[in-house]
């Protein structure tokens, strides 16, 4: 009897409890294996590109730089380091080279100046300052060639700057701004300088929002006026943005044409003749060994210019 109930309870009893919940089948196999993805195989149009527009003629450069490649010979020839010497010996491109580093040097202080004295001035997220920093990086966007050409009528004789200046101090003025060889370079270094200053601009306002509110409130509240909070807490964060802002403005602008071609074409008297205008002049006369050679001291002189500012600022960071 005993024995009995208790087969009849466990029965009940494993009759009225759930059942374990069951798995979720797994799905069909289709018999496909499904690949790793392969996100270099989204690089082979760049580098296609690449390929063709850059590395191969580069190659081609470096080659014609050893021979007497020219519009007036059917044939090219080797001739060695012939093109070399006769670059290197080259009056003209010499003083070319000398105009082209002052200009460069000119270029990186007044763009870093206008941009981080605009960054500063804009620092406040402003409905008022956002559009000034877009009016202000507006140039950026703009043709080099389209900036020349409208600050050479801007700046002709009869162009509206003078007018504006006679209209305002009652007396005609007719000063040619691009024909004085004193100033020249001066006026096209701050044209240069004022197309790419949204850029460095937007690179300062950047390093300016990396500083945090509480180190300027503890600066505020240790009494430190605008000049110290600048020079002691400020710039040390603008550091690197400097450091990108001068590399960019020295080689951007040791390798400018269209702004200078532009305005001045290296007048007067050949006082603004940068070297890719000479460069320029050389291949259009045919000179195609001649021209890819300048074109290759060029990148030499870039370089020897590039790496010890990049590291001198560079370590200047570290000291900050």
């Amino acid at each position: 009897m005993n024995s009995m109930s208790t087969k009849t309870w466990t029965s009940a009893e494993s009759v009225g409890a759930p059942s374990p919940p069951r798995r979720a089948s797994a799905p069909p196999r289709t018999g496909r294996v499904q690949k790793p993805s392969q996100p270099l195989a989204f690089l082979v149009p760049a580098m296609a590109i690449m390929l063709v527009f850059f590395f191969v003629p580069s190659v081609y450069n470096l080659v014609y730089a050893f021979t007497d490649w020219s519009s007036f010979k059917s044939s090219i020839n080797f001739v060695g380091l012939r093109n070399f010497s006769n670059v290197l010996s080259n009056g003209v491109l010499l003083g070319d080279l000398k105009v082209n580093i002052i200009y460069a040097v000119l270029v990186a202080i007044f763009q870093n100046l206008f941009g981080l004295g605009l960054a500063l001035l804009l620092e406040a997220d402003t409905r008022i300052n956002r559009f000034a920093r877009t009016m202000i990086f507006i140039p950026v966007l703009m043709s080099a060639l389209a900036v020349g050409y409208t600050f050479q009528a801007l700046l002709k004789p009869d162009g509206s700057v003078n007018a504006v200046l006679s209209f305002v101090t009652g007396q005609e003025v007719t000063y040619a701004w691009l024909n004085d060889p004193s100033w020249t370079l001066v006026w096209l270094t701050l044209i240069h300088a004022w197309k790419w200053m949204g850029l460095a601009m937007l690179i300062y306002l950047a390093g300016l929002k990396t500083i945090s509110s509480e180190v300027l409130e503890a600066a505020r509240i240790d009494g430190v006026n605008r000049w110290q909070t600048f020079r002691h807490v400020k710039f040390p964060f603008l550091a690197p943005a400097a450091t990108f802002n001068v590399a960019t403005a020295l080689l951007g602008s040791m390798n400018s044409f269209d702004i200078a071609q532009a305005t001045t074409g290296g007048g007067p008297g050949q006082t603004t003749e940068i070297l890719n205008i000479f460069i320029y002049r050389t291949f259009g006369q045919g000179l195609f060994a001649q021209a890819t050679t300048m074109s290759l001291v060029l990148v030499i002189v870039i370089s020897l210019m590039a790496f010890p500012t990049i590291v001198l600022l560079r370590r200047r960071e570290r000291v900050l």
